[in-house]
């Protein structure tokens, strides 16, 4: 057997609490635009509130895990959660009064409980024994294809249940995935931080950060994440401009989250097989195939396979940055170098939610997609780098 009794509970917990947290991050990308455009004044500012949600994660990223050594995972989660209550209630409430502040408001303090949440696959990793921790980061991140229904359904189904204003109910149900979430948080259980994790010797940051393992991890998860995030919020304005309907943006970001999550049954056991620098580059090579999809039409199918590509292009980025990121650090290093690692990354998910309006508006959709193959570039020739690196090392030993 791969995990004990209680590592397996531990991993179902995190596994459904990452399904009911993140399902969030989809119903705001399929409606959040949708509302920006209904509320705000300038419609180039229609992506804003979804550039809020990342904004929220982006300055929750490091406190949250110096605070989670301090009190542990379990109370981190919890408070992470309860701010999520009070963005839903809020998020709802500005929809009703038709307060694009306070809605953007709301998408911020969501987005510091996405902020929380993202470190349920760092907790993964610390059930699971060192041989087992890429395997345990992909089955919680596996709770992302069940998210991957529930967000954008929730979204459609519940649109218009309450008052009668459109996607007020959709915000309204937030609150029941959170409070389940928290029943289930309050089950879990991960030891408190030991000594040597709170207080053990350290290097500074800055040596951390310079290994080269460090920064190809950090530079494919962001370059991964902003990519991805710069044509996915992107998409549902792309989709509604040439004349798509709801019902078939639903479609298509709900299995682009698909994409991003499912195949986690398997990328942990695909890395441990060839490698993770390989996996990398998979991934960055589906990203460059998803822009020449998105350049070749503008059919629903087109936006649907791009999308389709997309999402595996991520997956397989970002999981395989998550765990070359955990060979990069010390137990009493790992706060820091988690932190600083999501800091960069939602750093630049943020900024690239906020680009993508401007971007689509002032340039429009196929400018949009030739921008970010510079990244793609990047990421590509980064972990490439990286894995010859490590293939000339081997060949010396």
């Amino acid at each position: 057997m791969f995990f004990s009794d209680t590592m397996r509970r531990n991993l179902l917990i995190l596994c459904c609490c990452q399904a009911l947290v993140m399902s969030a991050g989809p119903l705001i990308i399929a409606t959040s635009g949708l509302v920006g455009l209904a509320l705000a004044q300038q419609k180039i500012w229609a992506t804003l509130p979804t550039a809020c949600m990342f904004a929220g994660m982006l300055v929750i990223t490091f406190p949250a895990s110096i605070l989670m050594k301090r009190i542990g995972r379990r109370m981190g989660f919890t408070l992470g959660l309860l701010v999520g209550l009070a963005g839903a209630l809020l998020s709802t409430y500005a929809i009703v009064e038709r307060s694009f502040m306070l809605f953007a408001l709301g998408t911020f303090l969501i987005g510091i409980t996405n902020g929380f949440g993202q470190y349920y696959r760092f907790a993964a990793a610390e059930v699971a024994s060192a041989q087992y921790r890429g395997r345990a980061i992909s089955w919680v991140m596996v709770g992302g294809v069940v998210a991957a229904f529930l967000g954008p359904n929730i979204a459609n189904w519940s649109r218009d249940v309450l008052f009668g204003v459109p996607f007020a109910g959709s915000y309204a149900s937030l609150l029941i995935l959170y409070g389940l979430s928290l029943v289930l948080i309050a089950n879990l259980r991960i030891p408190m931080p030991d000594k040597e994790e709170r207080s053990g010797s350290q290097r500074p940051l800055w040596q951390v950060a310079t290994q080269p393992a460090f920064l190809v991890a950090a530079v494919g998860a962001l370059l991964a994440y902003g990519v991805m995030n710069l044509l996915m919020t992107a998409t549902p304005l792309a989709m509604v401009g040439n004349g798509h309907d709801f019902g078939d943006t639903v479609f298509v970001i709900q299995w682009h989250v698909v994409a991003m999550y499912g195949p986690s049954f398997f990328t942990g056991h695909l890395i441990q097989r060839f490698g993770v620098t390989r996996i990398m580059s998979i991934g960055a090579v589906m990203l460059a195939a998803c822009v020449a999809i998105n350049l070749s039409g503008l059919t629903v199918m087109h936006f649907w396979a791009a999308l389709v590509l997309l999402g595996l292009g991520w997956n397989f980025l970002f999981v395989g940055g998550t765990t070359l990121l955990i060979e990069t650090y010390t137990p009493a290093e790992k706060a820091k170098a988690q932190g600083l690692n999501d800091l960069l990354v939602f750093g630049t998910v943020a900024m690239s939610a906020l680009a993508s309006g401007f971007l689509h508006q002032l340039v429009g959709w196929t400018a949009l997609n030739y921008s970010v193959l510079p990244a793609i570039a990047l990421a590509l020739g980064a972990t490439f780098w990286l894995g010859r690196r490590r293939a000339n090392a081997a060949s010396m030993a």
